[in-house]
């Protein structure tokens, strides 16, 4: 077990930002898999709103300087880290000027929720894949987390699965509650769209909209789960779009959430 290797990506992480429970959930999990003697990476954006000051963030020089293509322009990736205090855990942070050092997450002051929201989570899921590539570091398990990481599964299933790093990787797909109302552009397949990926693979993609989001990770991710641990009438209802042969853990957030997770990887890289 002590060679698995586990890569977890996420919007957010305790304690450098909360805004909902994927922060707690990122939190936790990673630390008792890593006492459960996994080798663990952690990769979230640097959002705005993180004190780099503070929480001690500082430049992979080794790891930056890629450009990352959206849509008909490239932006550069910056690649930061730090440690969890009292942790023997690392977090990688996927930075850019454009996208990410504004003084929020995903809403304005007004509250209203950034037009640009796709292209940040594009540039997101692209850089992370990207960063583990420089690492040289491969994963046996990649667990995505919300909705802002959906676009991984299909990735690592599309572009990247001829990348050595890759080739051996399952995807795990956790679904959050952190629904939006907003729905995004009509270019948003287009900007989405990278080599080997065909119209019809993203067709449950075009509503672009946040189902649209969640229910194209679940299609794509070799494993999903539910972060509430209970198969809500929501949750069921996007299972039914899906094509059949998903595997479905309904895995109970209680005490033993942890062990539970522990058993899911096992059985999925055995």
């Amino acid at each position: 077990m002590s060679n698995f290797k586990i890569l977890y990506v996420a919007s957010e992480i305790n304690p450098f930002l909360k805004t909902s429970e994927v922060a707690d959930f990122v939190r936790s999990l990673p630390q008792a898999m890593l006492e459960k003697g996994m080798e663990i990476r952690i990769l979230v954006p640097r959002f705005g709103l993180i004190n780099e000051r503070k929480n001690r963030l500082h430049e992979v020089v080794r790891l930056s300087g890629i450009n990352i293509s959206v849509g008909d322009e490239e932006k550069p990736l910056v690649i930061k880290v730090a440690s969890i205090p009292n942790a023997k855990l690392q977090v990688y942070f996927i930075d850019n000027e454009d996208y990410f050092h504004r003084k929020a997450v995903f809403y304005d002051k007004q509250d209203n929720f950034y037009k640009d929201n796709d292209e940040r989570a594009i540039f997101f899921c692209k850089g992370v894949l990207e960063t583990v590539k420089k690492l040289g570091w491969a994963p046996d398990v990649i667990h995505c987390n919300d909705w802002m990481t959906s676009l991984i599964p299909l990735y690592v299933k599309t572009t990247y699965k001829n990348e050595p790093i890759f080739q051996n990787a399952k995807t795990v797909f956790t679904v959050h509650d952190t629904k939006f109302n907003h729905v995004f552009g009509d270019d948003l397949l287009e900007k989405v769209k990278m080599i080997d990926i065909e119209d019809s693979m993203l067709d449950l993609l075009r509503t672009a909209d946040y189902e649209g989001f969640i229910k194209i990770g679940m299609q794509y991710a070799d494993v999903i789960s539910n972060a509430d641990g209970e198969a809500s009438a929501s949750f069921k209802a996007l299972i039914k779009t899906l094509p059949k042969g998903n595997q479905i853990n309904d895995i109970k957030q209680d005490e033993n959430f942890e062990d539970s997770y522990y058993k899911l990887y096992n059985e999925l890289i055995g």
